[in-house]
């Protein structure tokens, strides 16, 4: 026979079941994860960030959660998603690009931030200096204004005579107007003029290309941002309708079905960062993390695309490939 205040000790403790599940769950650290694109168009590189963070014993959904705040797109929603995620109290914000870095960094000065970027983390006001970052900022940084001279020169060499190029960038995209100066300087150097292409969104896109069947144009270098990264299968697609030889900064478009890309690995970028964010939740401090400068590079030919074009690739190109798609 129970009494009473067996009773009441047993409802007690039946009572305090919850509570001390929902301890145990607060007790998981939560990363907040923003970006400008959308999960489909980043799913790759959200792998790598996990893998990053499973090299230093953190997984995902076992003793570590990450909760996503994905933009569409739509670079004005990032300050509303990066005071959601401090609002949150999240243990890190891994802003997985510039402008969600940016952002992030505005919306926190206590709050760890990992960014990944293809900016200068310096000039854009990230981090007082790569060797000794200071505040709650850090992250991983890959080239790509120094990219300009060298994916304009393989796309010279696959097209010694083509006479009319553009370069399609970004308007808002931090680092567009270093890459254009670059481009037009290696152009330059080389006796060719290059004619800028600008799109800001998804329509924009839609309408450079519209415009082409006007102003054909010989060869096309797709510039920096997410927007082209996220948008890949647009622009190689509306590419391949226009019939344009082109060249891209992230092998991803290579496999999308783009003709030949160069750049840094954003892939092991993420990796990288996830091994950050890692160190960050077993107590190193943002501060005394430098940042990392990616620089594993990738030269990959798709040569399906190149048939479909009906190109062929120099043997001195295709040697130094890292890849062929065939």
């Amino acid at each position: 026979m129970i009494n009473r205040r067996e009773v009441i000790t047993l409802l007690g403790g039946a009572a305090a079941w919850p509570l001390a599940a929902r301890a145990q769950q607060q007790a998981m650290p939560v990363i907040g994860l923003l970006n400008t694109g959308q999960p489909e168009s980043i799913a790759n590189l959200v792998a790598a960030f996990r893998k990053g963070l499973s090299e230093t014993g953190h997984v995902e959904g076992q003793n570590v959660t990450i909760e996503y705040r994905w933009a569409q797109n739509d670079n004005d929603r990032l300050p509303e998603l990066a005071a959601d995620l401090v609002r949150r109290q999240v243990a890190i914000i891994a802003a997985t690009d510039t402008s969600s870095a940016i952002a992030a960094k505005a919306a926190t000065t206590t709050v760890p931030i990992v960014f990944v970027t293809g900016g200068d983390p310096v000039r854009d006001g990230l981090v007082a200096s790569l060797n000794r970052p200071g505040g709650n900022v850090t992250g991983v940084s890959f080239l790509t204004t120094a990219l300009a001279a060298k994916t304009l020169g393989l796309l010279h060499e696959l097209l010694p005579g083509a006479a009319r190029i553009a370069v399609l960038v970004d308007p808002n995209f931090p680092i567009t107007e270093p890459f254009v100066s670059d481009v037009k300087a290696t152009a330059s150097a080389i006796g060719k003029q290059i004619e800028v292409l600008y799109a800001g969104t998804g329509r924009d896109i839609d309408r450079v290309f519209a415009s082409l069947t006007q102003k054909p144009i010989d060869a096309l270098l797709v510039g920096p941002g997410p927007l082209f990264y996220n948008r890949r299968v647009q622009v190689v697609t509306l590419v391949a309708h226009n019939r344009v030889p082109a060249i891209y900064l992230r092998r991803e478009t290579a496999e999308a079905g783009g003709l030949m890309t160069y750049g840094t690995s954003i892939t092991d970028a993420h990796r990288q960062a996830g091994i950050y964010a890692g160190r960050i939740l077993k107590g190193e401090k943002p501060a005394d993390l430098p940042v990392m400068q990616s620089s594993q590079f990738e030269f990959v030919i798709n040569l399906n695309t190149a048939k479909a074009l009906g190109l062929s690739f120099p043997p001195g190109l295709l040697a130094i490939a890292d890849e062929v798609i065939e």
